[in-house]
Parts: C-alpha cells; sequence; structure tokens
C-alpha cells in the first residue's frame, strides 16, 4: 500500500500519535491528497524533525526534500516545508513552518544533513536565513546578484555580468553589454516584400532555377 493511499482513519490515527509526541510544538494538523501535514513552531522545529525520525509511529528516516513557499501579504510571508519519508511505514509527511525576511529559522542540518542544499538553494531563491548551517552562500544566482528571485524583487535589467576573462586569468565583473554590431534588422518577412528570391522560391512563380 503506497502512502497516498493510506485510509482517512490511518491518517486521523497519525495526527493523533503526533499531537501527543510533539506537544505544543504541534499548531496544526491537515490532511491533503492522502498525506498528513503538521504546522508546527518554528523554533521547535528541530525537536519536532527529531521525534519524527526517531518515534516508532513514523520512523522519517529521510528528508525528500525541503522547499520555500511565499505569501507577500503575510506578516510572516514565508512557508519552510519539509517532505519527510519513512520506508519502514511507506509513509510521507508533509511539515512547515512560517518566518519573516528577517527571523531566522533552525538549520536542520544537524538532524538531517541533506537539508545543507536544501537549505541553501531556499536563502538564495527566497531570502530565509537558516541560522546554525554550515555555508549559507548562494548555490544557484550568481555570488554578486541583488536580492532573491522568486520575490521577485531583483533588478529587471542588469547592471554587471560576470564571465572568465583569459586576460585576466580569472571570473571579472563587468558592465553589461548588448553588442549590435553584428545584427542587421529590416523587419521584413522573408516570404513577402523582400527584394531577393530565397532558394526555391522560383518554383512558386513556375521559373526555373538559375
Amino acid at each position: 500500500m503506497t502512502s497516498w493511499a493510506l485510509t482517512a482513519d490511518t491518517l486521523d490515527a497519525l495526527a493523533e500519535t503526533a499531537r501527543a509526541a510533539l506537544g505544543d510544538a504541534l499548531l496544526e494538523t491537515t490532511v491533503h491528497a492522502g498525506e498528513l501535514t503538521l504546522a508546527v513552531r518554528r523554533e521547535a522545529i528541530l525537536g519536532v524533525l527529531a521525534t519524527l525520525r526517531d518515534h516508532d509511529a513514523f520512523q522519517c528516516r529521510s528528508l525528500m526534500t525541503l522547499c520555500g513557499a511565499d505569501y507577500p501579504e503575510r506578516a510572516e510571508r514565508f512557508d519552510v516545508v519539509y517532505h519527510l519519508l519513512s520506508y519502514a511505514k511507506n509513509l510521507r509527511l508533509r511539515v512547515k513552518l512560517t518566518t519573516d525576511a528577517d527571523t531566522p529559522v533552525p538549520s536542520a542540518v544537524s538532524v538531517f544533513p541533506a537539508a545543507g542544499w536544501y537549505e541553501r538553494e531556499t536563502w538564495d531563491l527566497y531570502g530565509v536565513i537558516f541560522d546554525g548551517h554550515p555555508d549559507l552562500r548562494r548555490i544557484l544566482t550568481d555570488y554578486g546578484f541583488t536580492g532573491h528571485p522568486l520575490r521577485k524583487d531583483f533588478p529587471l535589467t542588469g547592471f554587471v555580468e560576470v564571465r572568465y576573462s583569459e586576460e585576466h586569468k580569472r571570473v571579472v565583473y563587468e558592465p553589461v553589454k548588448l553588442t549590435q554590431d553584428f545584427r542587421s534588422f529590416d523587419f521584413m518577412s522573408p516570404w513577402e516584400g523582400a527584394q531577393y528570391v530565397l532558394p526555391g522560391d522560383e518554383k512558386a512563380q513556375g521559373g526555373k532555377p538559375a
């Protein structure tokens, strides 16, 4: 039986077990698409993850992914979502918390080492800060990138570009250059209005190739 085929009674029982195991750290439980979601307190996330990893009823030993979601209209605009998998119980769990652009989230690296790359990605794209991360730096964008792409607050036109310079034997930053020297735009369709004949066009006129 796959995890998404769990019955409603089974999911309700798991939710009750989670309430008993997590106590005040658990804010809300919801069921969607046959999976249980646990909304937890931000400051309690490490204890929550450790409990779900070690508790006999869950045994979620794998962090499958960690991601962010942005709701700009909220005071705590970001969700940080953890997807856990239990091979022993054939179970998937979703854990989520909320934060804002300034309040750090405890890094889960000490509980799930795989969280390191995912937290870097979430910080890079959303700007969520992970306190205690051993190497929190950009992973997808350039080191000189301004802003965070999935906040949609980055510059719409670039200021600098990065490239490797053979002359300097290193990566250099320089103003963006859009070279047009070797382009010719006549804004004419090659199939009508042009003063030249493309190879094959003469057949349409009943002529012969030159």
